[in-house]
């Protein structure tokens, strides 16, 4: 059964798929969950040689493939690069995958301005503008899905990873608020909040990743979400749970504990 079959079971075929962030382990795995005859899958990635193997892999599986390496943080570049790849082939998904990760250095009262300027780029203001784009240009073909990759970190104010947290909450909310603008236009936004994947960025964390999801499982799991129209992912599911306890619990007893972490991070 060819991809295109497969997804009109769930009542939407993608022809063409954007990823950002298609190096890393959440985007190979998705890149690879989309691959198949019918399929043309445009790829993001700043690490030339990984996306490159990640491109031959899912041309193996019967994809037409382009490859761009880019850096998100070029905010002019990646929004021009957007506009040239939808006018060669609309862009049916465009999954916004491309993030960082940085908590606060060990004994240091704050994370770095770089840190943080880096994070309110690629995990924030870059989706959004890509979003504001897509949805411009699929709206008015009534066709057309939309992914914001985001974190149950949006949850919580970790005070250890200020501009990761932050980053994912504001794009947990354009999310959602891009989902009600467009809903009337059959273009459909999915915001994926999922816990711990099992990629370079979270073994980076020293210590638990309690309700560890292997990449391909959380691929799936999203394919199916977006080809649904789900406006919201979460996952593991336990983690609705944890976002409803941090919603009553009281701040200043939350922060206490949060305070008490003891998160270390590996050098990338």
């Amino acid at each position: 059964m060819s991809r295109p079959e497969r997804f009109a079971k769930l009542k939407f075929a993608p022809r063409h798929v954007l990823i950002t962030g298609a190096s890393g382990g959440l985007g190979q795995a998705l890149a690879l969950q989309y691959a198949g005859p019918g399929i043309v899958l445009t790829l993001w990635g700043r690490n030339e040689s990984r996306i490159s193997a990640v491109a031959e892999a899912c041309r193996q599986r019967g994809s037409v493939v382009h490859v761009h390496v880019l850096s998100l943080t070029a905010i002019d570049d990646a929004l021009e690069l957007f506009r040239q790849c939808d006018d060669g082939i609309p862009v049916d998904v465009l999954v916004l995958n491309a993030g960082v990760s940085d908590i606060r250095p060990a004994g240091a009262l704050t994370e770095t301005t770089d840190a943080v300027r880096e994070a309110t780029l690629v995990n924030y203001a870059v989706p959004a503008i890509l979003a504001t784009e897509a949805a411009a240009r699929m709206a008015p073909r009534r066709r057309g899905r939309i992914v914001m990759i985001g974190s149950v970190a949006a949850h919580h104010d970790l005070p250890f990873a200020t501009a990761y947290s932050s980053s994912k909450a504001g794009l947990a909310r354009f999310s959602t608020c891009l989902h009600a603008a467009m809903a009337p236009h059959r273009v459909g936004v999915t915001l994926v909040e999922p816990g711990y994947i099992d990629t370079a960025m979270s073994r980076r964390l020293e210590g638990a990743r309690p309700f560890l999801v292997k990449p391909d499982a959380a691929a799936a799991l999203i394919a199916a979400a977006v080809a649904r129209g789900d406006a919201v992912l979460v996952f593991p599911r336990i983690f609705l749970l944890l976002k409803l306890l941090s919603a009553v619990v009281p701040r200043t007893i939350a922060h206490r504990l949060l305070r008490l972490a003891k998160v270390k991070q590996a050098a990338a």
